[in-house]
């Protein structure tokens, strides 16, 4: 039986929770110091949030340390690699250029977040300064940053994302290629086949 969510009136946050304490409120930074370029210098990994009136998105985006370029206190920049071209996020980007940031670093349990606007550049020389190897992105977008503070890995420990025993055994969830195989009505062959290709692509085509 599926739970229905009751239709109850909002309720009265401040009343439910305390207020931050004057310490967190105070870490919230409109620019880069020190210690955010400290842990933008090993990032390899974070998830952008965007949005338009047509919808949102919540995309991963992943490299070696350093992916993530500080051109100064105020602005950064990365590179848009390939993924399945639906571009949401610069599409979002095109009507509303606000934009925040989830960077997650493996084996800690502190997360660093920044807000701000984002804008597209096909710029050869900005874009080839982002280059991985001999492949060089199509755009790259750039960052101004508004917010930027640290915020506690209590979510990481609850799920005890670092552990060992948390990693998931493939076998016991349906592949990639069973998945697109079964929405797309074809067989077991067809689902063998997607697991191949997408296998492959996730460890030799990393950059299109």
């Amino acid at each position: 039986m599926t739970q229905q969510c009751p239709s109850s009136p909002t309720p009265d946050l401040d009343r439910l929770y305390d207020p931050p304490l004057k310490h967190i409120q105070k870490s919230v930074m409109p620019e880069l110091i020190s210690f955010h370029r400290a842990y933008l210098a090993r990032a390899t990994f974070f998830c952008l949030a965007t949005g338009r009136q047509s919808g949102l998105d919540a995309s991963p985006r992943g490299g070696p340390a350093g992916f993530v370029r500080v051109l100064d206190a105020k602005t950064i920049v990365f590179a848009d690699w390939p993924g399945n071209n639906r571009i949401e996020s610069m599409r979002n980007l095109v009507e509303d250029d606000r934009l925040g940031m989830l960077f997650i670093f493996p084996g800690l349990d502190v997360f660093m977040r920044i807000n701000g606007r984002g804008r597209i550049t096909d710029d050869a020389a900005l874009c080839a300064s982002l280059a991985e190897g001999e492949k060089t992105p199509k755009t790259a977008i750039i960052v101004s940053v508004l917010e930027v503070l640290f915020h506690c890995g209590k979510a990481v420990n609850r799920a005890k994302l670092w552990a060992p025993e948390s990693r998931i055994d493939r076998r016991t969830l349906p592949t990639p290629g069973q998945m697109l195989a079964a929405m797309n009505q074809q067989d077991a062959a067809a689902a063998d086949a997607m697991d191949v290709f997408y296998d492959d692509a996730m460890r030799n085509d990393l950059y299109g």
